[in-house]
């Protein structure tokens, strides 16, 4: 069989227009702006319009701790609403908008793979509509404000060494980590230590996706700390005047995408934070109206389940007043054989011994959502043209040995329906499956205990270190009253711990906290962890190198 990458499959299908895919949703013309023939955004004014339909089931898919390459969440999502609307159900999907900064990095493109894709791959993953544009003027508008602010005078006698707030980029750029601007004399601004954060690390994109309205944006918008004043009061958004303006930069952004999966299932693909440095979780517009639109939607957060799950389950359910149905947790050989010792060299090659090393790693996820949060839960193993008869074989007997719910997926290779099997088993665990979902931590314990809930409950660790730093900005948050908010944990994706090295299930450790600060306008404290940055960088051998457009105009090289 002829190979052919994801842009190619994806260049080859035969898309509907946008406006049929709406209409068969049941949304009227006049809620549709199309951007193009083949996207659209679609009117808030839609949402409330539907607000007394009964919402569809929530499915979440996360997935085990991943390999640099990332695991298949997306694709497993697509795939599995494409199933399901084989077997008769009406469906619609709730993914986030891919970052420039992964697609020109090392994952390349981030609108699922194979016959399992939102389309048109191409755009969905360069500019799409806007949205991330429109963030990052949003963000540099307020570090604009500020800075003249200081500059006019400084009527809020904002301390220079207390600003918090940085501009942003949608690029892995690691030379805008650590900058000094401002230089060139008083007319060209006050020099300081600055930094850049990306645009999916953003408070904007945090309060973009977590905003429930227009009015609801602009009111988180103005409690945004940017700095403290001589007097170690905070300084807002709000006493800037900046809100509004803000406002006006997203208030087209802030109506949800919608685009088609290869086999046009609906897909709202809208917001974008990371997961390993944010919340992880597409906009709470877009999943609502998914659900209002749908008998069954089903949506991802961003790696595995120690990031994206718990910040969808402790954060955005929290926000939303959302509880999902069912749990697919994306597992694959590649990653459990690299959790059983193997380096990434080596995991194209059988090796039964390695998976069964790696199998805890699995064994702790599923743990967590079925006791920790009280969800039912399924293991989709997403197969890989690499893996072996023998290895599928292991996992699924392993799983089953014990007393895993688990399911193969094709639908890399096969698309919906390579989903037919994890399709009936998600639609037997939403309708019959018990469910007594609970939060890790209570919004009452301090910032110190619900960081060691975390830790405890979800890593698996002994406890946590707070560095003197992190203590000292503790302290100042919780005498400012943000003690009773969700914490929001940046961490490496690639372990449970803080260390990336320490692979599978470890135990006997803790995390360090090194930073706390305030997104007073997402309404969640960041905590930020071993070695975590906001501002990534970008590969020896990045994907931007394979990346082109040939005579035709046609790109090439998005996987």
């Amino acid at each position: 069989m002829e190979y052919k990458s994801d842009i190619e499959i994806a260049q080859s299908c035969e898309m509907r227009p946008i406006t049929e895919i709406a209409k068969n949703l049941g949304i009227d013309d006049e809620y549709v702006s199309p951007y193009g023939k083949y996207k659209a955004k679609i009117d808030l004014k839609l949402l409330d319009r539907l607000s007394d339909r009964k919402n569809g089931k929530l499915v979440l898919v996360t997935a085990i701790t991943p390999t640099p390459a990332g695991e298949g969440k997306t694709t497993t999502t697509i795939g599995l609403s494409d199933g399901l609307r084989r077997i008769g159900k009406k469906v619609t999907v709730a993914l986030r908008e891919p970052s420039l900064g992964p697609v020109f990095g090392i994952k390349g493109g981030a609108a699922g793979g194979g016959y399992s894709q939102v389309v048109p791959m191409e755009d969905i993953n360069l500019h799409f509509t806007g949205d991330f544009h429109a963030i990052g003027a949003a963000n540099n508008l307020l570090a604009a404000m500020l800075d003249n602010h200081i500059t006019q005078g400084n009527e809020l006698d904002i301390d220079t060494r207390r600003i918090t707030w940085k501009r942003c980029v949608d690029m892995n750029d690691r030379q805008l980590r650590f900058i000094v601007d401002g230089l060139g004399g008083k007319a060209n601004g006050m020099p300081r230590e600055d930094g850049y954060d990306i645009t999916v690390a953003s408070e904007i994109m945090a309060v973009f996706c977590l905003s429930s309205s227009i009015a609801d944006l602009k009111e988180r918008l103005a409690k945004i700390i940017v700095a403290y004043n001589r007097a170690g009061e905070p300084v807002t958004c709000g006493q800037l005047h900046a809100q509004g303006a803000m406002t006006a930069l997203l208030r087209d952004a802030l109506s949800p995408n919608l685009v088609q999966t290869l086999e046009g299932t609906p897909a709202f693909v809208h917001g974008g934070p990371f997961a390993n440095i944010a919340h992880g979780c597409n906009s709470v517009i877009a999943t609502k109206l998914a659900l209002k639109m749908g008998e069954y939607t089903v949506t991802e957060a961003g790696f595995g389940a120690d990031l994206g799950a718990e910040k969808f389950l402790d954060i955005k359910c929290r926000a939303a007043g959302l509880v999902p149905d069912a749990v697919v947790v994306v597992a694959t050989v590649r990653a459990l054989k690299m959790h059983g010792g193997l380096d990434k060299t080596q995991l194209a090659e059988e090796n039964l011994e390695a998976l069964e090393k790696g199998i805890p790693n699995l064994l702790r996820h599923v743990s967590n959502i079925r006791n920790v949060y009280g969800l039912p839960c399924v293991v989709a193993v997403n197969r890989f043209p690499t893996d072996t008869d023998r290895e599928i074989a292991f996992i699924m007997d392993k799983c089953a040995e014990l007393g895993v719910n688990v399911k193969l997926s094709t639908v890399w290779a096969e698309g919906g329906a390579g989903g037919i099997d994890l399709a009936e088993e998600v639609v037997d665990l939403c309708e019959h499956a018990e469910k007594n979902f609970r939060y890790s931590y209570s919004l009452d314990e301090t910032i110190e205990g619900k960081i060691e809930s975390v830790t405890r409950k979800v890593y698996g660790g002994d406890g946590i270190i707070v560095t003197p730093e992190a203590r000292k900005q503790i302290d100042v948050l919780e005498k400012l009253g943000f003690n009773n908010v969700p914490v929001c944990i940046a961490k490496t994706q690639y372990s449970f711990t803080d260390d990336p090295k320490k692979l599978g299930a470890p135990e006997g450790f803790k995390i360090t906290v090194k930073n706390v600060k305030i997104s007073a306008g997402a309404g969640f404290v960041v905590v930020l962890t071993g070695d975590i940055m906001t501002m990534p960088g970008l590969p020896k051998h990045p994907a931007a190198e394979r990346i082109d457009v040939d005579e035709d105009g046609r790109i090439v090289g998005i996987f």
